[in-house]
């Protein structure tokens, strides 16, 4: 964007700038913030800042373009997936995920759960996804079918249809499903079918062992220290990949230009991610037609503090 162009919008919002220097500065300085805030308007940036560091041992500092772990941001792109399958005939979302996946080991839930439930957390599936394979380590996690294992077996925690329990293995069977309807693994579908049609190029889920340079680590104070041993070797189709800000808004315009076949508008987009470590939000289409991203290196609520601040800012007031 030219300086003139720049210039133009800043002038359209006066008092943000120096709130969200003056709020931003003040959290870092407490050490509640390390991180990118990008807030644009009309799908151009008018404020892009990074604080912190992205490695406290290397020294090495966050910059606009560092690459942050999302957390279930990527449940997000899972969704996506899902509907351009049903778009393009391949799934029914109201039928039975014994239906979609015949062969599902634990037969008795296929057969009662649909797979608009799962997308709904309104399935009952149940079980943790953050525990290590029999026999290996939570570093051995390098497919979507390592997860698996750790929760295949599990009952359901309630009638499906009857309440809603937030459950990332229900994204793990989601993405699973993924690659059985399109006979490609779930990493490379979503790069092919979204990340590549909106222009994010800094956007995967890489192995914890092979970050790209300019790549964040989590940091934690539970218990104090970076998050890479609390993480598994890869993320998944419920969370854990990476991205940078401008991917994420070069995501929102690409959904508002209809660039990407199953994607909601980008007023649909309202999400956020968090784990220890890390915490991620990313907003569409707010008030006076603003968009916000923010990404952070540290234990929630370090970005949604934020996001929830510039919204209340942003709020048409009476």
């Amino acid at each position: 964007m030219c300086a003139l162009a720049l210039a133009s919008l800043l002038a359209q919002t006066p008092d943000l700038t120096p709130r969200l220097t003056k709020t931003l500065d003040s959290l870092v300085a407490a050490g509640e913030f390390s991180g990118v805030v990008l807030v644009a308007k009309d799908g151009a940036p008018v404020f892009q800042r990074a604080y912190g560091l992205a490695d406290r041992e290397a020294g090495a500092a966050n910059t606009i373009e560092t690459a942050f772990n999302l957390g279930s941001i990527n449940k997000f792109f899972t969704q996506i997936a899902i509907r351009q399958l049903a778009n393009a005939g391949k799934l029914d979302v109201d039928s039975s995920l014994a239906r979609a996946w015949p062969d599902y080991p634990n037969q008795d839930v296929a057969r009662r759960v649909t797979i608009r439930q799962l997308l709904q957390h309104r399935s009952g599936v149940s079980g943790s996804i953050f525990g290590a394979p029999p026999g290996k380590t939570r570093a051995d996690i390098r497919r979507l079918a390592d997860y698996l294992p750790l929760f295949v077996n599990e009952p359901l925690q309630f009638e499906p249809g009857t309440n809603q329990r937030y459950a990332n293995a229900g994204y793990i069977v989601l993405g699973l499903l993924i690659e059985r309807l399109s006979g490609e693994d779930y990493y490379d579908y979503v790069r092919s079918h979204i990340y590549a049609p909106a222009g994010m190029t800094r956007t995967a889920s890489w192995t914890v062992d092979a970050l790209p340079p300019n790549t964040a680590k989590g940091y934690t104070g539970t218990p104090p220290g970076p998050n890479t041993t609390l993480l598994p070797g890869r993320g998944s189709s419920a969370g854990g990949g990476y991205s940078t800000a401008h991917d994420l808004l070069r995501l929102i315009n690409a959904l508002r230009a209809n660039k990407i076949p199953g994607g909601p508008p980008a007023g649909g987009v309202g999400i956020a991610g968090g784990a220890p470590g890390l915490n991620a939000a990313m907003e569409g289409d707010l008030p006076g037609s603003y968009d916000l991203i923010v990404l952070a290196n540290l234990d929630p609520p370090a970005a949604e503090k934020v996001a929830r601040i510039v919204r209340g800012w942003l709020r048409p007031h009476p």
